[in-house]
C-alpha cells in the first residue's frame, strides 16, 4: 500500500507537495472516487488514479546532474519567457523539474529530475539534506562573525539553525567561504553574509547530500551514475519509509 500523494507525485504529474494540494482540492479520483485525503492509503498495482481526468502511470525516472551558470532561473518554465535551467538539457521523454533552487545570479550543482518524491525529501526541512556553498566575500570575516553563522542568526522568516563554516581563502579585499547548510530558505547564504557585512559577490553550490559537483563546466550537465542515485536515496531515507 502506498499513500496517494507519493503516487501522484511518482507519477512525475508534480512535486509531493504540490501533489498533496491537488488531492485536497478534488481533483484527484481513484477507482471513480473523488479522494480528498493526501494520506489515503492505495494499492498502486491495481487502482485507477486520475488527475484532472486524465489517468496516471508511473513513468521512468530520469536524473541529470547539472552545473548550472548565471543567468538561467531555476523553473521548468517562464511566463516571462526567460531561460530556464531546462533549457541547458538534452530532450529526455518525460517533464522534468529541478529538485530545490537557486538564484539566477548563483552557480553550481542543482539536480533535475521527474521523481516527485526524491524532489520532495530533497527540499523537505525534516530530512536535513546538507547543501555545501562556495561564498566569494568581499573583506575578511573575523572569528566572530564566523561563529555567529555557525551558531544561526535569525531571519524575517525565523532562525536559520547551525550552520558549519570554513574559510578557504582569506584577503584583505575579498575571501572565500565554503558553507554548509541544512535548511532551504531563500537567499539564505547571501542573506546571512549580508547580515555580518561581508556581502556575496559569487556564489557557487559544490555538493547536494553525496552529490557532488566534480569536474562538470558551467552549463554542461549529465544523468546521474547508479551509484550515485543509491547513494542519494540512502541520504533521504527513500528505502526505508515505503507507506510515507
Amino acid at each position: 500500500m502506498q499513500r496517494l500523494s507519493k503516487l501522484v507525485a511518482a507519477s512525475g504529474v508534480t512535486s509531493r507537495r504540490k501533489a498533496a494540494d491537488l488531492i485536497r482540492a478534488g481533483r484527484v479520483i481513484v477507482d471513480g472516487e473523488t479522494v480528498s485525503e493526501p494520506g489515503r492509503l492505495i494499492d498502486p498495482n491495481t487502482a485507477r488514479v486520475q488527475v484532472d481526468g486524465v489517468e496516471v502511470t508511473t513513468e521512468a525516472k530520469y536524473y541529470f546532474l547539472l552545473n548550472k551558470p548565471r543567468g538561467p532561473i531555476s523553473a521548468a518554465a517562464d511566463e516571462r519567457g526567460r531561460r530556464t535551467v531546462l533549457d541547458l538539457l538534452p530532450d529526455v521523454p518525460a517533464r522534468l523539474y529541478p529538485a530545490g533552487r537557486l538564484d539566477a545570479e548563483t552557480e553550481g550543482l542543482l539536480l533535475l529530475t521527474n521523481d516527485g518524491e526524491l524532489t520532495y525529501r530533497l527540499t523537505h526541512p525534516r530530512y536535513e539534506i546538507p547543501k555545501v556553498y562556495e561564498a566569494s566575500v568581499r573583506g575578511r570575516p573575523s572569528r566572530d562573525d564566523l561563529a555567529r553563522l555557525e551558531k544561526g542568526m535569525e531571519l524575517e522568516e525565523g532562525p536559520t539553525g547551525p550552520v558549519e563554516v570554513e574559510v578557504l581563502q582569506a584577503g584583505k579585499d575579498a575571501s572565500l567561504v565554503q558553507t554548509t547548510v541544512h535548511a532551504g530558505r531563500k537567499r539564505m547564504v547571501r542573506r546571512m553574509f549580508a547580515a555580518i557585512g561581508h556581502p556575496v559577490v559569487a556564489l557557487r553550490r559544490t555538493r547536494l547530500g553525496p552529490l557532488a559537483l566534480g569536474e562538470l563546466k558551467p552549463g554542461e550537465s549529465r544523468p546521474l551514475t547508479q551509484a550515485e542515485l543509491a547513494a542519494l536515496q540512502e541520504a533521504v531515507g527513500e528505502h526505508t519509509d515505503q507507506n510515507e
